[in-house]
């Protein structure tokens, strides 16, 4: 069959300029991207390698290296409470923050990092964020500022001391690193609260310039070495929360393919049951290992203590319910799950 050979030259054109369209297209698609992370984590805690470590792991097999995450520990970039705005204005993609760093625009944060003396078990506030609506009600107000919001884990806050609190008065000398609502509550509780990032954390303990910390629980103190310096490990809990969080600037998650994009919102929804339940199993064999090998002993406070915090608790509670009406909404979900578990009348 005869072509003519203007026509032949034309399809051969044609199709040459359409296979290099099409491999061009999968070049983009397999292009690799690399985000930076700025954490709030000195690579020393526990949870810079068993959350952050894990995630990018998890989240670079799933994109078979198309979305790489360039981790960098406390203080490297930027501090602590400058990496939601970092990742706001986009300067880089990711961090890690605690919601005690938001911005005060963010009315539910408070409740997020914790109301003191709330919960009592992990599996409650899991139930919250989860079931009750509350990580969608964080995430949509992070989200009005172009930033994702995905909780790590939920677990409790407990704190260390260089001596024990048998009374009152002993809590109430006590100078505690802190932040957040928990910062606030404790200085209204008569303690001497103020903030300190996880890197001067450890020098300022031994040399005695603060005397009581919390960083996360057992797992945070012993990873940060606090044990070295102060054996007693106060319970209950301060409180149960999602006291960690991953921000993305939604942008730089929007530019990502889609299966890619698919991969980081599963991977981290996966994340914070993976998390929250190897939390607690740690916590347990972290907490035999250093009253063993390094004279760690439990210091229950005692009633009159509990007595006082929780009703320095109560009103703390009103107050961050005062902060807008989205703060508002979320206490009152909190209060009737309370209350629907016999917690409150």
């Amino acid at each position: 069959m005869y072509r003519h050979p203007i026509k032949a030259i034309t399809t051969l054109a044609v199709t040459a300029a359409s296979a290099l369209f099409l491999s061009q297209s999968i070049a983009a698609a397999q292009e690799k991207v690399t985000w930076r992370v700025q954490s709030h984590w000195p690579n020393s805690s526990s949870s810079f390698k068993d959350s952050l470590g894990v995630l990018k792991t998890k989240i670079e097999a799933c994109t078979k290296g198309q979305l790489v995450l360039e981790l960098h520990e406390a203080g490297a970039l930027f501090p602590a409470k400058e990496i939601f705005p970092a990742v706001k204005r986009g300067i880089i993609q990711m961090g890690t923050i605690s919601p005690a760093y938001l911005p005060e625009t963010i009315q539910t944060a408070g409740i997020a990092s914790g109301l003191p003396f709330a919960f009592r078990n992990v599996w409650e506030t899991a139930y919250f964020h989860q079931r009750l609506g509350f990580e969608k009600m964080i995430r949509d107000e992070v989200a009005a500022q172009g930033v994702f919001y995905s909780t790590d884990k939920v677990y409790p806050t407990e704190m260390v001391a260089k001596g024990p609190v048998k009374s009152l008065d002993d809590f109430k000398k006590l100078k505690i690193r802190s932040s957040g609502v928990l910062q606030r509550f404790l200085t209204e509780a008569g303690a001497s609260a103020s903030y300190l990032p996880g890197p001067e954390i450890y020098p300022a303990l031994s040399t005695g310039v603060i005397n009581a910390v919390h960083w996360g629980a057992v797992q945070g103190a012993d990873s940060m070495g606090l044990y070295e310096v102060a054996k007693h490990h106060i319970r209950p809990a301060l409180n149960i929360a999602g006291t960690d969080a991953f921000v993305i600037n939604q942008k730089a998650l929007d530019k990502l393919q889609p299966d890619v994009r698919k991969c980081v919102h599963d991977t981290l929804e996966q994340q914070f049951w993976a998390r929250t339940n190897e939390y607690l199993y740690l916590e347990q064999l972290t907490l035999a290992k250093v009253t063993k090998s390094k004279g760690v002993t439990i210091n229950q406070l005692p009633p009159d203590v509990l007595d006082h915090l929780t009703k320095v608790a109560v009103k703390q509670w009103e107050e961050e319910g005062k902060k807008g009406p989205n703060a508002a909404k979320a206490l009152e979900t909190l209060k009737k799950f309370l209350a629907d578990l016999g917690y409150m009348s």
